[in-house]
Parts: C-alpha cells; sequence; structure tokens
C-alpha cells in the first residue's frame, strides 16, 4: 500500500508540506472507505499506524484543523477532488424544440400544411374542366390561384412561433429550477473546524483532511473517520438498507459515509473522501449519473456493473451487504414495477394539478368528436351535393381538384380541434408557479417543490411547532428554585451558598453540547448571539447572569474529556455528562424536563447546600407550588440534577440504573417571548378559514399559556388541549392501533398537543388528512425544525421547514423552507397559495368562452356554409393570444389581501364555479349572437360583398376579415372582464399594478392592428375601412358592459347550470389508499434489504423529471414528491435513466416511515 515509514511524521504537521506530496492517493482512501467496523479498523492501524496518524499523512491537525491557506486547499481539490458531482447537462434549446414538436395537434397540422402546399404547386391537367364543379371562378383569380401555397406555409409559419414560445418557456422554467436548485445547494453549510475556529463552510467547499464537527441532525457531506464521538448513532439506511441506527465508536466502527443522517449524538471526524470519491459518489457514478456516461452507461450497465461490484460485497455483523445497483435482480424487478406503477393512479397528485388533468382530457375529448363530425358533414355534403344533386361524374383528371378540397376541409376539421384543445393550461399553471416561487422567495419562502405553493391556497389546517416558528426561539432563564426559595427574578451570586453555584455552574457548562455557546452581539447594543440549542444557551446565559464564566469550566474540562454522554433524543427527554472525578470515581449531571427528571431525583439539596431526602409527596408539593405556577405564566422548566459513583464503575449500558437515585440541584423557567407578529397572522389565518393546532414537547400548562397568548385559543371556546399520552389513550383501541373513528371524535376541537412525541404529530397529521368527516377533506400544512418532524412533514400536503433552526433532515423533507423561521411567512405562502389558483381559474374562464365560441362557429359555420369562418392562421393567431399571452396576463396577477378574506377551497371543489360557469356561457351567447349575425347579416349591415361560399384559392373577403377582427376584440375586453371571478363588479381594480397584463393587452391590440392592415393572403385579411374599425370596437368594448349585465343575474336562480373539474371523490381516494396498501407491506418485507437505498436516488431523477412532467401537464406532484411514496412502495422508484444536478450529498431522509415511527428520533429540548 504505502509506505510505512512515513509513520514518523509529526502529528501535528499542519504546515502544508513544500514538496506537497499526501501521505496517501484517492485510490487508498476509497479502498478504506470501502471497508467497515472491525476491517477498517485492523486496516487503519496496520496501514496507517492509527487516526491520528493519518491525519498527519493527510497533513491536517485533528484539533486545530487545516490552516485554511487557499494554495494547500486548492492542491486538496486537484489531489483528493471537489466535494459536489458535476450536473447532467441541461436540455439545450433544439432539444427542447423537438421536444415540442412531438405535440399531437401540431403534428396533424403539420402534416395537413404540408399537403396543402404540396397541393398547390400542384396543376392538374384537367384543372380548366368545367365539370370539375366550381373549382375557379374568373380569370383574374389566376394570381390569388398561383397564391395558394400561402395558407399552407402561414400554418407552418404559425406552428414554428408556438413550437419556439413553448421551448423558450421550457427553457426558463429548467434554467429556474436550476437557478431554485443551486441556491438550496448554497444555503447548506457544514461546520468546519479550521485554524482553530468552527467556522460554517458550504458543503462543495469542503477538502479532504478537514475536520468535521457533527451533531444530531445532520446530513453527512462527504465520507470521513471518526476522530472523537459522543453516544454516536448513524441512519445507513439511504446506503445499506438496514434501518437500525449504527453505534458508531473509535473502537468498534469509526467509518462514517456522505449521505447518511446523524439520528443521536456527536463527534468530529477527518474528512477522506469528497464528490465522485466517496460512497454516494460511487454509486451515482455507478449509475451513469455524472457527466458524459449516461448513454455508455445505459447500454453496458446492465452486464458490466456486476464484476466491479461483486468484490465490493463487505460483511458487517454477519449481513452481507452488496451495492450493486443495476444488475442485481431485485434492480431489474424494481425497473420494470416502477413502470407498473407509472400507471397505478397516483395518490400524490396535486389538488389542482388532479382537477386540471381531469377538465384537460374531457375538453379534448369533446374537440375531437366535434373536429371528427366537422370533417365527416363537410366531406358528406361535398360529395352528395357534387355527385348525387348535381350528377357530375367522377373524372380522373378531376381527382387532385376534389382532394384539395378535402384537404381543405380536414384542416378546418383541425382547427376545431386546435381551438378546442387548451393546451393553454399547462403553460398557465407553470407561468403562474414560477411567478409565485420567485416573488415567495422575496417574502422568506423557499419553494423546494413548485406545486406546493398551489397547495398551500387550499391549506385548511396548520400544524405548528411552537418553539421558534411562534416564539422567537431566543431563550432566556427568568424564574429559578434554587434551595427551597422560589426566586421570581434571576438571584445575585451572593444569595447562593458557593457549593450550589459551583453545581449549578459545572452542571449547566458541561452537561450541555459544546457546539452551543453565547457570542458577543453583532451591533453594539444588540442582544448577544446565541449558537447552537437554544435551550442550551439560555442555561449558559444564566451562568453569565450568575456573574460566572462557563468558558472557565469547559477549557478545564474539554470535550476529549468527557467519559460518557447520553445525548437528549425524544426518548428520554434529558441529557445527561459523566465525567471522572479526579480523587477516582464518576460523577454525572444531568438537565431535562422537570417532570422526567424529579420522578428520578430521591434527594435535594436545601439552603445550605445538604442533601436533603426528596419523597413523592414532597415532589407532589413542588410541582403544585413551584413548577405549574411558572408553566401557567407560559415559562417551560427544567430540572439540573446530579449524581456520584464513587464505588467501582457501574453498567453504563444500562441507562434505568444510572438514571435514578439523582440529588436535584435547582428547577429553572425558561421563558421564549412569542414573536410580537404571531398574534396578528393567527387572526388572519382565521378569518381565512385556517385552523390553527399547535403540536409541542412542552408541559400542557406552557404550552397553553402559550397558545392563549397568540390566540390559538381564546377563552370560552370549545376546543381540547390534551398530553401526548391522553392523546393516544384516546384514539387507540385495546391492541394499541389508532382507530379513525376515535381519532376523527378529537381532532376538530383539538387545539394543543403537549408533550408530544415525533410518532404523535405524524398519527395526528395523518389523521386529520385520511378522515371524511365534515363537508370537505382537509388539506393540511405542518412546520418541524428537528429531525424527528420528517415523517410528518413528508405526510402533510405542504411541509415547512425552519431555514435557520431546522436539520437538514427536516429540510429535505420539506417542501418549503421558511428562510426566516417565522409564522408570518406561512400566511404569505397562504396568500401565493390562493392567487395561484385564482389565476388558473381567471385563465380557465377566459380560455374556455373562447374554446366554447370558436368551436361552435367552426363547426356551424363549416356546415352552413362549407367554410370556416374562422380560418386556420386566424385560429392560430386566436389559439396564441388566447393561449400564451392571456396565460401570461393572467397569471401573473399580484396577490391582494381580500384573498385572505374567503374560506379555503378544499379538495372537492370543482375548478369551475358555478358563477364562472354563469359567466362563460353568458360571455358564449353574447359573441355568437354577434358572429352569426355578421356572418348571415353582415354584408346587408355593412353594404358590401359577402364571404360566404367563396371558391376555392379565391382572396380574402372585407366580410370575413370583420368577423375575425370582431371576434379577437371580443375576446381582448373579455379578458378584462376574466381578471374577476367571484361576480365582483368592477373589473378594473387594481389593473394598473400588473404592468404584464396592461402590456399583453395594448400588444395583442397592436399585432390584431398588424394582421388586419398588412396581414393579407396569409391571414385570409384586407384592409378595413376607419368606421369598419369603429363597429368592431364597438362590439368589442359591448363585452364589458354585457358583464355587467352578466353579473346583475343571481347564481343562485341558474339551478341548471353545472359545475366542472371536480377533485377526487372520497370514494376513489379510499380505493387508491387501499390498493397502495395492499402493495405497500407485501412490497416493503418483499424488498426491504436490497432496494431501500434507492430512494436514495430519488432525488436525483426528480430535478430534470419536473420539466419534462411540466409540458405533459400530467401530475408533477407524483414526480416532485415520489419520496413520499417512496416512504411505502420503495420499489417503485428505481430511476430506470438515472438523472443527477449538483445534489450529491442531499438524499432523502431515507428512514421508511414504518421505521421512523417504530422508533422515534430526536427531539430538540
Amino acid at each position: 500500500m504505502t509506505n510505512p515509514t512515513e509513520h514518523t511524521l509529526p502529528a501535528n504537521s499542519i504546515l502544508e508540506s513544500r514538496e506537497g506530496e499526501f501521505g496517501c492517493t484517492v485510490m487508498d482512501l476509497r479502498k478504506l472507505m470501502e471497508l467497515r467496523s472491525s476491517d477498517a479498523i485492523d486496516h487503519i492501524n496496520i496501514h496507517y499506524g492509527g487516526v491520528t496518524s493519518l491525519c498527519s499523512r493527510l497533513k491536517t491537525n485533528p484539533v486545530e484543523g487545516l490552516s485554511g491557506n487557499p494554495a494547500d486547499l486548492e492542491k486538496r481539490k486537484q489531489v483528493f477532488g471537489q466535494n459536489l458531482i458535476p450536473p447532467k447537462k441541461p436540455k439545450t434549446f433544439l432539444e427542447l424544440v423537438w421536444e415540442a414538436l412531438q405535440d399531437v395537434t401540431l403534428i396533424i397540422l403539420e402534416i395537413a400544411a404540408i399537403i396543402s402546399l404540396v397541393l398547390s404547386f400542384y396543376r392538374p391537367p384537367g384543372g380548366e374542366n368545367e365539370q370539375c364543379g366550381l373549382a375557379v371562378s374568373s380569370p383574374e383569380d389566376e394570381g390569388e390561384a398561383e397564391a395558394g401555397w400561402i395558407e399552407g406555409a402561414a400554418i407552418l409559419f404559425s406552428v414554428i412561433i408556438v413550437v419556439l414560445v413553448t421551448a423558450f418557456n421550457d427553457w426558463s422554467k429548467e434554467k429556474q429550477f436550476r437557478g431554485l436548485q443551486n441556491r438550496i445547494e448554497k444555503e447548506q453549510k457544514f461546520s468546519v473546524i479550521r485554524n482553530g475556529h468552527i467556522i460554517q463552510l458550504p458543503v462543495a467547499e469542503i477538502v479532504v483532511g478537514d475536520i468535521a464537527q457533527i451533531k444530531y441532525g445532520d446530513l453527512l457531506p462527504a465520507d470521513g473517520i471518526l476522530i472523537q464521538g459522543n453516544d454516536l448513532k448513524i441512519d445507513e439506511s439511504s446506503l445499506t438498507g438496514e434501518s437500525d441506527h449504527v453505534k458508531k465508536s473509535l473502537e468498534r466502527d469509526p467509518m462514517l459515509l456522505s449521505g447518511t443522517h446523524v439520528m443521536e449524538g456527536s463527534g468530529r471526524m477527518v474528512v477522506t473522501a469528497v464528490g465522485i470519491n466517496s460512497q454516494t459518489g460511487i454509486i451515482f457514478t455507478l449509475l451513469g449519473a455524472s457527466e458524459g456516461e449516461e448513454e455508455e452507461k445505459k447500454k453496458k450497465g446492465k452486464k458490466q456493473g456486476v464484476p466491479e461490484n461483486r468484490n465490493k460485497a463487505k460483511t458487517q455483523d454477519g449481513v452481507a451487504l452488496e451495492i450493486q445497483p443495476l444488475n442485481s435482480q431485485e434492480g431489474i424487478d424494481s425497473e420494470e414495477k416502477e413502470k407498473k406503477a407509472a400507471k397505478l393512479p397516483k395518490k400524490e397528485k396535486s389538488v389542482l394539478q388532479g382537477k386540471l388533468t381531469r377538465l384537460a382530457v374531457q375538453i379534448g375529448k369533446a374537440g375531437l368528436i366535434m373536429s371528427a363530425i366537422t370533417v365527416l358533414i363537410l366531406i358528406l355534403y361535398f360529395v352528395i351535393d357534387n355527385f348525387a344533386i348535381q350528377r357530375r361524374p367522377w373524372l380522373a383528371e378531376c381527382t387532385p381538384i376534389y382532394v384539395q378540397y378535402f384537404v381543405k376541409f380536414f384542416i378546418i376539421g383541425v382547427t376545431v380541434l386546435v381551438v378546442a384543445v387548451p393546451e393553454g393550461l399547462p403553460l398557465a399553471v407553470t407561468i403562474s408557479l414560477a411567478y409565485s416561487v420567485k416573488k415567495m422567495m422575496k417574502d422568506n419562502n423557499l419553494v423546494r417543490h413548485l406545486d406546493a405553493c398551489e397547495t398551500m391556497g387550499n391549506a385548511t389546517a396548520i400544524c405548528s411547532d411552537k418553539t421558534g416558528t411562534l416564539t422567537m426561539n431566543r431563550m432566556s432563564v427568568v424564574q429559578a428554585y434554587i434551595g427551597d426559595t422560589h426566586y421570581h427574578q434571576i438571584p445575585s451570586p451572593d444569595d447562593l451558598v458557593p457549593k450550589v453555584l459551583d453545581l449549578i455552574v459545572n452542571g449547566i457548562s458541561i452537561n450541555s453540547a459544546y457546539t452551543s455557546k453565547i457570542l458577543p452581539p453583532e451591533k453594539e447594543g444588540g442582544l448577544p448571539r446565541q449558537v447552537g440549542n437554544k435551550t442550551e444557551c439560555a442555561l449558559l446565559g444564566f451562568v453569565s447572569d450568575l456573574k460566572q464564566d462557563y468558558h472557565a469550566v469547559r477549557s478545564e474540562v474539554p470535550e476529549e474529556k468527557l467519559y460518557k454522554v447520553y445525548t437528549f433524543n425524544s426518548v428520554r427527554k434529558s441529557m445527561s455528562t459523566v465525567i471522572a472525578k479526579p480523587g477516582g470515581g464518576y460523577r454525572m449531571y444531568s438537565k431535562g424536563a422537570s417532570e422526567i427528571i424529579l420522578r428520578k431525583c430521591n434527594r435535594i439539596l436545601d439552603k445550605n447546600g445538604e442533601a436533603m431526602p426528596f419523597k413523592n409527596k414532597d415532589r407532589d408539593e413542588m410541582v403544585r407550588t413551584v413548577i405549574e405556577p411558572m408553566a401557567c405564566e407560559g415559562l417551560r422548566t427544567l430540572c439540573i440534577a446530579y449524581r456520584d459513583f464513587n464505588d467501582g464503575e457501574p453498567p453504563w449500558d444500562n441507562e434505568s440504573e444510572i438514571l435514578t437515585e439523582l440529588t436535584c440541584i435547582a428547577v429553572v423557567g425558561i421563558e421564549d417571548p412569542v414573536r410580537p407578529e404571531v398574534p396578528d397572522a393567527i387572526a388572519k389565518c382565521k378569518r381565512a378559514g385556517i385552523t390553527v393546532r399547535m403540536v409541542t414537547g412542552d408541559n400542557i400548562n406552557t404550552a397553553r399559556a402559550i397558545a392563549t397568548k397568540c390566540g390559538i385559543v381564546t377563552p370560552g371556546d370549545d376546543f381540547l388541549c390534551l398530553e401526548g399520552k391522553e392523546f393516544n389513550r384516546l384514539i387507540r383501541n385495546e391492541k394499541g392501533e389508532v382507530e379513525q373513528e376515535k381519532l376523527d371524535e378529537i381532532w376538530p376541537k383539538l387545539r394543543v398537543l403537549a408533550r408530544s412525541s415525533p410518532t404523535d404529530k405524524h398519527t395526528l397529521v395523518k389523521g386529520i388528512i385520511d378522515s371524511t368527516v365534515g363537508d370537505q377533506r382537509q388539506v393540511v400544512a405542518v412546520t418541524g425544525d428537528g429531525t424527528n418532524d420528517g415523517p410528518a412533514l413528508k405526510k402533510a400536503d405542504v411541509g415547512f421547514a425552519m431555514g435557520i433552526a431546522g436539520t437538514d433532515v427536516a429540510k429535505e423533507a420539506s417542501d418549503i423552507i421558511l428562510t426566516d423561521d417565522n409564522f408570518t411567512s406561512i400566511v404569505k405562502a397562504v396568500m401565493w397559495g390562493r392567487n395561484v389558483y385564482d389565476s388558473i381559474s381567471k385563465f380557465l374562464q377566459f380560455q374556455l368562452t373562447v374554446n366554447v365560441v370558436a368551436v361552435i362557429v367552426a363547426f356551424t359555420g363549416a356546415c352552413i356554409t362549407q367554410d370556416s369562418p374562422l380560418k386556420a392562421v386566424q385560429m392560430l393567431w386566436v389559439n396564441l393570444i388566447m393561449d400564451t399571452f392571456a396565460s401570461l396576463a393572467l397569471a401573473t396577477e399580484p396577490p391582494t389581501d381580500s384573498l385572505l378574506k374567503r374560506r379555503p377551497y378544499g379538495r372537492n371543489k370543482p375548478l369551475i364555479s358555478r358563477t364562472m360557469m354563469k359567466n362563460i356561457l353568458g360571455h358564449a351567447v353574447y359573441q355568437l349572437t354577434v358572429i352569426f349575425f355578421l356572418v348571415f347579416a353582415g354584408e346587408k349591415f355593412f353594404d358590401i360583398d359577402s364571404g360566404r361560399r367563396a371558391p376555392l384559392h379565391s382572396p380574402p373577403s372585407q366580410h370575413y376579415t370583420i368577423i375575425f377582427n370582431t371576434f379577437v376584440l371580443m375576446q381582448l375586453f373579455n379578458e378584462i372582464n376574466s381578471r374577476k371571478i367571484h361576480g365582483e363588479r368592477n373589473v378594473f381594480s387594481g389593473i394598473f399594478h400588473n404592468l404584464i397584463f396592461c402590456s399583453v393587452v395594448l400588444g395583442t391590440f397592436i399585432g390584431q392592428i398588424i394582421i388586419v392592415e398588412f396581414g393579407g393572403k396569409p391571414f385570409s385579411c384586407t384592409k378595413l375601412t376607419l368606421s369598419q374599425w369603429f363597429w368592431c370596437l364597438f362590439i368589442g368594448f359591448g363585452e364589458l358592459l354585457w358583464g355587467q349585465v352578466i353579473s346583475t343575474i343571481p347564481t343562485q336562480s341558474l339551478k341548471f347550470l353545472k359545475e366542472a373539474g371536480h377533485g377526487t371523490t372520497k370514494e376513489e381516494i379510499t380505493k387508491d389508499a387501499e390498493g397502495l396498501d395492499e402493495i405497500d407491506h407485501a412490497e416493503m418485507e418483499l424488498r426491504r434489504g436490497q432496494i431501500l437505498w434507492f430512494r436514495g436516488l430519488n432525488r436525483i431523477q426528480t430535478q430534470i423529471d419536473v420539466i419534462n412532467t411540466f409540458q405533459t401537464g400530467a401530475s408533477f406532484k407524483g414526480v416532485l414528491r415520489r419520496q413520499t411514496m417512496g416512504q411505502h412502495l420503495d420499489v417503485k422508484h428505481v430511476p430506470s435513466s438515472s438523472y443527477v444536478t449538483v445534489a450529491p450529498v442531499k438524499s432523502p431522509p431515507t428512514t421508511s416511515v414504518a421505521a421512523a415511527v417504530s422508533s422515534p428520533t430526536l427531539g430538540s429540548e
């Protein structure tokens, strides 16, 4: 391997060596990181002479870290690689154009246009033959016949425009998505020691040789070897598929792998592999995800993967772990499963997306039937008229002319279809969402999954954490009970016996994470900064208030000297640290929730610092006189205690035996003030019909006091405040299973759930979402910051993670990250969500009116006059303004406060309400009346030549130009009407706040003038006089007046109107859910081991799938949140063709929900 003489390097040779060679190569380190447990320890000891010596080979100091010298860092990047995986190349503009061309309607149009072009150049010999019917009308039309190609060319041209617009939209969408992705990447930082200081470093900046600080809740950004650890437990299921947490220690297993989650404890590691050389990176490369390898890998992957992987199978505790993603039989099975899974109804489709897909399909079908009937009627009419009534023979030389007619009919049919299919819908959704996401950034909402902001508009319930979201998360000790005295202010150090003071200072300074500290304020006169766990910072602040210095204690007892640490987790709800006493024996300091620690105390210190017996009745007395009064003031109570072990070494692993017979030192009351803006935000939520529930780990009195201050509960209301235990007793049956019926009796009134475990939070969220009581199904948003909130965040319709206090695991499971951890930002998200929903409804109301009118006009016109009054090219222009521009104009309306004054829509409310249906049909009636009047009586009214029954290739008439112009102007004015969908009268309110809307309307109008005046033959238009223009404008303006007439008709009186675009019904949901559940458990059991880690790769594919999915308008919630289903249906989501963006170090939190629920993990104290 390497030369053993190198062991002589001094251990702290942090001086970057001049010759710059490191004592080991990338491959050595890669080989080392593939080993596990005892193999790894033996390897490190034999080849490197221990971890310290490995550090010296990597030229780093285990305590001070790297020096941070730029030249050295650059060198390390060159030798060992950077900590990022090269992203997959984005699709080029041409690829996106090619994808846009795949649209079925466009293909039909292209074929029709090409046939039309070919035929226009073909001059049949019998063209002048009288017997061929009304082919050519007069000699002066010869020039016009020459111009027959123009129509085909114009159709092709408009197809190109549509394709370019679509491709450009997709391109900008992908660019935005990547920008968002990079922003999320940059947000992810990690604690690294450089030059003796702990700094937060972006993950991509980490290099081999860095010393990283790890603590619970971290997602490891690179591979490393443990240097020092306290009670460290890692969830490696994302790599190995083993759901049990793996204990890491220097003696047993020091290997830490990237992409795994720290579930308990803390420690330091030396980074040994980054980027594509880390374990996650190797898997990415195996899957052919990194640049340039896709194509070959796809071909070879299945055959070649086998030999190189087989050697990697290492055993750990007798379990064979093989990392063979592509070639294992299960891998292939699961790819097939994924294909099958794609056909299953996706449960995870977003609310709006589901409704839109259904609506688009219904409209599409109707359009297809209409266009087929149109073509059929036209052909039949022509054939019967020519060959039956006029009894003309079918002449061979006339065939091309007849074919030209048939092509013309076919083009008319396609035109009807083009207008009927609302291909603007996916575009409107995308524009609206992308616009909202951009704007939400400014409101401190970092949206990770695009459709989450739309779902948020439907939210009916918010389950919020207390600490940090509703409160300031700036804790301070305000009361204390020390030595039989209840101090309502912080006591002065002179009031306390030195012995007690000493115990308090040591008990707090030593028994807290050394990463928690209080730093001087950033600005003069500001508050000191709290870094790390806020509860611990409050206690450290208490030490400072007692005029003592915790730094001194910590430097006396550095982290290496701690004998044993029981870190905080949500099961223990306490933390204990053991130190060896100088004269022999051990002392253990404990702190935790007062009711939990006091139960374990059998002595208490009196005012002289002597330990007195502490019996059950004393405890009850203390709870009544000290703890409850503190809790009722909204304080959180913590107890500090200690225990001495003087005779020999106790069984440290038997926790229940260690954590008893404690001596209580003090009880402190910690206040976390309510954020000043929260009560107002909660009042807004109530007005908007959203119920806010508080789910917290605090005791019930504190929780109730804070809930009252926030306005979540108001005195005199009929509501429930429960503790976790009581909640479980009420909702579970004898077997301990949750019963939905029992839960349904509780949740509607529940407002506060105190002392709750992560499992309780998940149970509550799941129960509310699955509940079918009440007139509509609930849409639930959840906030969370701890690792333990992962399952609940995943389960919720929208998961909010805290950007500042949140752990990586919570952020990974969430849909939206609150960059300022503030509840008011959630209210802003609701506003934006509702705005998205309304924008799409506005667009629908506008588009469907155009659709209905255009289809009926084309259909009846074609049947009665053998020619559609609106030509194919005109229809395409209408389609362009209807779809692309209108979606841009109506989808970018800024939100107003009035959005928060109505109740949420809920899951099953139809997309097109009765009011909208009234508007659509009302305006359609006006437009149809006008157009039919113009078609059949327009020539008399304007005193011009009739354009009806014009022969093939005849020049455009003023008559039909007026019809086209009026039609477009009516749409323009109706676009203004569509700004309001709830029957408001003033359609102009706030119109100037939306510049995009104004410019689109103006731009379309100018475009229309150009088309009519200069469009000529391609657009089948001819110039109009000024008076004709004024008439067209006047008729268009009539739309606004007619809109006022419609809004006076009360919607209630129109009982016959149907609504459209419903959500999924209850029965369907339960059917889907049952089916999926059956698969869940079976699949989970079957495939558990090897497939679990595939979920670690779900995100990869997601990134670019999103873009494809938007385009098809299919479910993008299904794609974006495939992890959520993956929580159960592991097997479905094997990426068959894997994509990767910049994010190697962030695989999703992969504890399956079942595992996460059965072993609830870390809570924030």
